[in-house]
């Protein structure tokens, strides 16, 4: 029989920033387990999973009650070993049978590489589901992402909170069995509040469940759906008031994951709070009270803002009431806060960073501090900025991590210490450079505006990197506590998307040299692990893996003008002479790096010394290129630059036709080593050419 096999299990509130998590996990392995047993004819994509703040389900439509049986052969002793000299069965052969459950006589005999073998074909009985599901749902839960497993009463078992039910049903049966030691039934609950009070929704069948939960017990059990009729509410309200909700995906997730059934109400703070910086009442309505702030047309906020509730009353007085109290004193600690920190000056809180610890081998903050400016002003210089206000930014960049609103909301840190700056007469440029020297933060991020605040964020970054690279706390695997993945993104991304004329290499050196004794100066290996991250930001732009490799083989420090050199090698590729030139400067570099090996030396081709009309020739068309070609490379035309050497397709194919390279006469064999490197070295300036040959 083939129905729809219903499981849930209904827990105490589960921790919401990972419930739409728990909840695909726990579906996706059930549906694989299932397909394990052959129980099932669906596929992953037809599953329905559910997840609310006190359940985890999955609905998985065309469940067989039993597997199908199956047959099989299995191979036996040979033939020499199963019967003896007269042809009676031998122990050996009789064990076999038994072992198998067959008769010796239904054995078959059957040729193999090693000579003729008995061979046993028995029946394998598929498993039914009542046997299996306890062990699969069981097997599942231990599966889940959960950090810390917790016990309740006197029970030995463990999941992330107390379990209270355990449904198993296939189409309208019960599947018996124990899970956290439940037993399965058809009966669950519903909503706490709104649903059937203490009493259990009793389902009909594996089909009806979500029907059922939702009708009876004021349940929306699909996480997605749940999620689109809250969004729905919040973008309807907030149309009402002509208001817009701003950036609020994450903040919809976890709401999402804290309701059962929502409704959204609206609620009001005084006016006068709007005289602190927006980002911290955003931050606290949203981060500590789960509230959508709402903006006006303009992007700013008002003092409006949307409740999430998991419940649906009438008249919601009571519950905005309550709301707005308890927002209030949020709000009024950030204006503390924010009043407090302004009758202290950014710059006198500067020395006392020397009494923050930064990193136990990299000495205080302030240590840190001073490197970032004397860093960042090298920098600035480098780009023709204003080295003054850089430096002024970068002494200032830390100085809010003493705060009493950064200590209270860490996120703010770098946008309080702007208003701050502001507040305190500093220029525009070094408050904005104070805030924006963390940028990027994430993947996306807006980076950096300004020669200023790039010099001083490129610092920032450069610090961190070669500190602890210098330490040996380079990211391992998964681990990157100290975020130098994200670090390393962000300085290439401020080098190539506002396109600083910066030579890496000339960053990094200065940055290791700022720590002094305290690290080892790696700068190959941070080099290195620079280009990966880079690699794969390329790739991510839309460059193939063979195009990224034959520019990034060659180390370009101008990291800016990179995505240049690769669409230059996308139109080189795209000419008819590209494969064959390609395959010609594979070829040279083989024979370059075998006669290297064997200690060959070759300096500098001398002409006289050009024998055969091929070479000759080849040399006259390479040195007629070359000069129209590096004119253009210095110009910054690489597509320019690589299509030159189109015209070299027909004398490099001449030359490998006719020209022995590895010839016993010394002085022949070198000076054609050197047209060779020369013919290298010429045509990959932008690129490794030899890299292109497939």
């Amino acid at each position: 029989m083939e129905a729809t096999l219903l499981i849930e299990l209904r827990t105490e509130e589960l921790p919401p920033k990972s419930l739409e998590l728990l909840g695909d996990t726990f579906g996706q392995e059930i549906v694989a387990a299932l397909a394990r047993q052959q129980l099932t004819r669906s596929g992953a994509n037809d599953a329905r999973v559910f997840a609310t703040p006190r359940r985890l389900g999955v609905a998985v439509p065309r469940v067989l009650a039993a597997a199908a049986d199956q047959e099989r052969e299995v191979m036996g002793p040979s033939v020499k070993v199963g019967l003896d000299a007269n042809g009676t069965p031998t122990p050996a052969l009789a064990g076999f049978a038994r072992k198998n459950s067959v008769a010796v006589g239904s054995l078959e005999q059957r040729d193999s590489p090693k000579g003729k073998v008995f061979v046993a074909r028995v029946t394998i009985t598929g498993n039914t589901l009542e046997s299996v599901l306890a062990g699969i749902v069981g097997d599942a839960l231990k599966k889940l992402p959960i950090p810390k497993l917790m016990r309740w009463g006197d029970a030995e078992a463990e999941f992330v909170r107390p379990v209270h039910g355990l449904v198993m049903m296939h189409g309208e049966r019960v599947v018996a069995g124990d899970v956290l030691g439940l037993a399965s039934c058809n009966r669950t609950r519903g909503h706490r509040f709104m649903g059937k009070r203490d009493e259990d929704i009793v389902i009909g069948n594996a089909d009806a469940y979500e029907a059922q939960l939702r009708d009876e017990g004021m349940v929306i059990a699909d996480f997605a759906a749940r999620r689109a009729v809250i969004e729905g509410l919040l973008k309807a309200e907030a149309a009402r008031l002509g208001a817009a909700l701003g950036s609020h995906d994450d903040l919809l997730d976890e709401v999402t994951a804290l309701v059962e059934h929502p409704s959204v109400y609206v609620g009001e703070f005084d006016r006068q709070f709007l005289g602190v910086p927006p980002e911290c009442l955003i931050l606290t309505m949203r981060q500590n009270q789960k509230y959508f702030p709402l903006f006006d047309t303009t992007g700013k906020l008002t003092p409006r803002f949307l409740i999430v509730a998991n419940i649906r009353v009438a008249d919601p007085q009571h519950i905005v009431r309550g709301n707005q109290r308890v927002v209030r004193p949020r709000l009024e600690d950030a204006r503390f806060f924010y009043n407090q920190d302004r009758k202290v000056r950014l710059e006198s809180r500067v020395p006392q960073l020397a009494n923050v610890v930064y990193h136990s081998k990299l000495g205080n903050q302030l240590e840190r501090v001073e490197r970032i400016q004397l860093l960042a002003g090298a920098i600035a210089r480098k780009l023709d900025a204003d080295a003054l206000l850089t430096e002024r930014a970068a002494w200032l960049a830390k100085a809010d991590l003493l705060t009493g609103m950064v200590g209270e909301f860490p996120e703010l840190q770098g946008a309080m210490g702007r208003y701050y700056a502001l507040n305190d007469g500093e220029p525009q440029a070094v408050a904005d450079a104070v805030e924006m020297h963390y940028r990027p933060r994430f993947a996306g991020d807006r980076l950096p505006e300004g020669a200023v605040a790039s010099a001083v964020a490129l610092a920032d970054k450069l610090d961190a990197l070669t500190g602890l690279f210098g330490i040996g706390q380079q990211p391992t695997g998964e681990r990157d506590p100290y975020g130098l993945r994200r670090a390393a993104l962000g300085v290439l991304r401020i080098l190539v998307e506002a396109s600083l004329p910066l030579l890496l290499d000339e960053l990094i050196k200065p940055a290791f040299a700022g720590h002094g004794t305290r690290v080892t100066h790696a700068q190959a290996e941070l080099e290195t692990f620079i280009f990966d991250r880079f690699s794969g930001y390329l790739k991510e732009r839309g460059y193939t893996a063979l195009e990224v490799d034959a520019v990034l083989s060659l180390r370009p420090m101008r990291v800016d003008l990179v995505p240049r050199q690769l669409d230059a090698v996308r139109a080189f590729l795209a000419l008819p002479e590209a494969e064959s030139l390609a395959a010609a400067n594979k070829r040279v570099a083989n024979i370059l790096r075998q006669a290297e090996s064997k200690g060959e030396s070759f300096v500098e081709t001398e002409a006289a010394k050009l024998k055969e009309p091929a070479e000759r020739k080849l040399f006259e068309a390479l040195y007629a290129t070359s000069e129209q070609a590096t004119r253009l490379f210095k110009q910054g035309d690489f597509a320019g630059y690589l299509k030159c050497f189109a015209v070299l397709k027909t004398p490099v194919d001449a030359f490998f036709d006719s020209v022995m390279v590895m010839v016993d006469d010394a002085a022949l064999r070198q000076n054609r080593l050197a047209l060779l490197a020369d013919l290298r070295n010429e045509m990959n300036r932008v690129a490794d050419i030899s890299k292109l040959a497939v």
